[in-house]
């Protein structure tokens, strides 16, 4: 599903996946150090295993929340 997810993105963009894993890395990085402390603190709720999540961390967890919305994930 991760891949499918940043293909498809990439895809949409017209760029490669892994550039699209830049953007990503990049808006989590942002976040991650919103001069918002209450930003800072919706971003620091994903679970991660290094000191900034991943894109697939941040994806697993945006699945997560979805999933515990009630949201319809489906991406066909």
């Amino acid at each position: 599903m991760v891949e499918h997810l940043f293909e498809r993105l990439a895809r949409e963009r017209g760029i490669t996946v892994e550039e699209m894993r830049v953007v990503v890395s990049a808006r989590i990085e942002k976040g991650w150090n919103d001069p918002d402390p209450e930003k800072r603190k919706q971003w620091r709720r994903i679970a991660c295993a290094g000191e900034i999540p991943t894109p697939d961390e941040w994806l697993k967890y945006a699945v997560e929340q979805l999933i515990e919305g009630g949201q319809d994930i489906s991406l066909s």
